[in-house]
């Protein structure tokens, strides 16, 4: 350890509310990533910090020391602002299908490294791979060649890129510091940074399907990124978005895709397209590529009408080995045998719906992973035929499940019925996208 400081010794301090040397930390990463610090011991700390937290110097030597464990990817071959969207997780968020390519299209190099699902929010490495063929392990020579030459490249984190935090996040998900918001901000900033962008649009969600149930959480945890990337001479802006209810109508991996295609040609629901815009005008601007957000909207719509925004999707997934004739050929995606539909109970309106728990359903189908080891099936899901605010008759269908395996079908179908609540009054709409941080 730097200056001879024991482990140990670093992890009573924070334990008892002090500050940590930035040297010190530095070292203390440097030993966990070269395994001479043990996991019980990182473990010790990560749960100091969940309950002491940690000042601006110590969390940004934390994120830099975490960022610094592995490679920096450089990317100053492509000359244009490159600039990466990030989503702390959501159900239903399939923004970055859409979105990497509108943005790509209107002339914002997008390299993105992204994750697989966790807990009950989706990832979006298992729906870009439910398209045939498509690649998300490339080389990092491959991943700078295709930001430079395609515009957009989306994989998933490689061994070289920040070791310490792939190591570290398998660790939090067994000792219960997770939901720590010094953890989070170093976790996403150290893997963010080191794509070689220039600048980071943040989608924080907030509200039952996400884990920052309050804004003033989110905000806390928007602030954090925002500083660090400032610390790091990036650009960040945020945007606090609805996680109340599913995003759009498809939650699945197959089924995800095709509604993020569907958006790319007009023809997606109101909210999805709405959030895409919003997140993808701010990587516009941030890119040098539009004065103001409104020029940014003008020209996003614009890359719909022409069709670029979708020829763009086509390009990427040739170009990462997938077949691009399911963009125009749902056929060809993964498609569910059997589909059975949950019924509601009573007439009146949805009043709301407990989106973690349509999360979780999708798990127990076999949309997501139930260990880290489970394999998903990227053909079923749901699509919501009703979502709050709308009106409903007593028998008639809420949400359609598509499943192949019979087993756990009944379960699912009163998970989802629990998750909905239905009132003789429709609910107050709610903003899509809550609050604007910079």
């Amino acid at each position: 350890m730097g200056r001879a400081v024991q482990p140990y010794e670093l992890i009573k301090t924070k334990r008892d509310g002090g500050r940590l040397d930035p040297a010190d930390i530095r070292a203390f990463i440097q030993a966990y990533t070269a395994g001479t610090v043990a996991d019980y011991q990182m473990a010790a700390m990560c749960m100091a910090v969940f309950f002491k937290g940690m000042d601006s110097r110590e969390l940004g030597a934390w994120a830099r020391a975490m960022l610094e464990s592995g490679e920096v990817l450089d990317l100053t071959d492509t000359p244009a602002v490159k600039v990466d969207k990030h989503s702390t997780g959501g159900v239903g968020d399939k923004v970055s299908l859409s979105l990497a390519p509108l943005a790509a299209a209107c002339g914002v190099p997008v390299p993105m490294i992204s994750g697989r699902g966790l807990g009950h929010t989706g990832g979006t490495l298992d729906k870009l791979e439910s398209i045939p063929g498509f690649d998300v392990n490339l080389s990092t020579e491959e991943y700078r060649r295709l930001v430079r030459e395609v515009g957009c490249c989306l994989i998933g984190q490689t061994a070289q890129v920040a070791p310490a935090d792939k190591k570290l996040y398998a660790l939090r998900d067994v000792t219960a510091t997770v939901d720590c918001i010094p953890l989070i901000a170093s976790s996403i900033m150290s893997k963010k940074l080191a794509e070689g962008i220039d600048a980071l649009v943040l989608d924080v969600k907030v509200g039952s399907g996400a884990f920052m149930k309050r804004d003033e959480d989110a905000r806390t945890l928007a602030r954090t990124m925002i500083g660090l990337g400032a610390e790091m001479g990036r650009k960040v802006v945020a945007l606090l978005t609805d996680m109340d209810q599913p995003l759009g109508r498809k939650v699945g991996n197959a089924l995800e895709v095709m509604e993020a295609v569907d958006m790319l040609r007009g023809e997606a629901p109101e909210d999805y397209t709405e959030i895409t815009y919003a997140l993808t005008a701010e990587m516009l601007v941030l890119g040098k590529k539009a004065a103001s957000v409104d020029e940014a909207r003008q020209k996003l719509r614009r890359a719909v009408e022409d069709g670029s925004a979708l020829r763009k999707l086509r390009e990427i997934i040739q170009s990462q080995g997938g077949d691009p004739r399911s963009v125009d050929d749902y056929s060809l995606l993964p498609q569910a045998r059997s589909t059975v539909d949950v019924v509601a109970p009573r007439s009146g309106f949805v009043t709301g719906i407990d989106t973690e728990g349509v999360g979780l359903a999708a798990v127990a189908l076999g949309a997501g992973r139930q260990r880290v080891d489970s394999k998903i099936d990227p053909a079923v899901g749901f699509t919501l035929l009703k979502k709050t605010g709308e009106a409903v008759k007593e028998g008639e269908p809420v949400v359609r499940v598509h499943y192949n395996d019979e087993a756990p079908v009944n379960g699912v179908k009163a998970r989802l019925l629990a998750a909905y609540r239905f009132g003789d009054a429709a609910p107050a709409p709610r903003p899509l996208v809550r609050e604007r941080v910079e």
